[in-house]
């Protein structure tokens, strides 16, 4: 089969040309490009960062408390505050890269708009000098950021993300198919 590969735009282009659909770019059985598969093991990768966050806050949890001069009685709370927004942030991240793998476009533009705001916060908080960015704070968590972005803004993402999606059949089309073989 013979798939039509995007082509490569100018530098100056209007803006018109950048809202035009590229559907007819990729076939429906086309393979998911490199770049859509990297985006979706990098979402995983910053799952995993996630939990590996979290088991690090937790290992330094007893510290925390003495610093921020956190109450005995509101300890757990927090932690569990801490812990739940923290799995279920990680959670989303998994469902969010298995759908970006299956090719979600919705998921995809979520993902880039989200991470887009975590570098930003990330950058802020570093230029008003209010946080590192050192291997021990952010820095992973950042760079894997960067690297979904690059992955899944490329062009090849997008048009195989955009493509028409195959019809899936319905319960009672399988039925038939079954009896008409059998």
């Amino acid at each position: 089969m013979n798939v039509r590969q995007p082509e490569k735009r100018s530098a100056i282009e209007p803006a018109s040309a950048l809202l035009t659909h590229e559907a007819d770019t990729y076939a429906v059985s086309a393979q998911r490009p490199l770049t859509t598969a990297l985006g979706a093991i990098f979402v995983w990768a910053r799952a995993v960062a996630g939990v590996l966050w979290l088991l690090t806050f937790w290992l330094m949890w007893p510290e925390i408390v003495e610093l921020a001069d956190v109450e005995d009685d509101i300890a757990p709370y927090v932690l569990g505050l801490v812990f739940g927004v923290g799995a279920l942030t990680v959670v989303l991240l998994v469902i969010f890269g298995w759908a970006i793998w299956r090719g979600s476009n919705a998921a995809r533009v979520i993902v880039m708009c989200v991470l887009t705001l975590s570098v930003m916060t990330s950058a802020v908080e570093y230029f008003l000098g209010n946080e590192e960015i050192t291997i021990r704070t952010t820095l992973l968590t950042v760079a894997l950021d960067i690297l979904v972005l690059l992955a899944l803004s490329g062009r090849d993402a997008r048009a195989w993300a955009r493509r028409p999606k195959p019809r899936r059949r319905s319960h009672s089309e399988k039925a038939a198919n079954v009896r008409a073989d059998g």
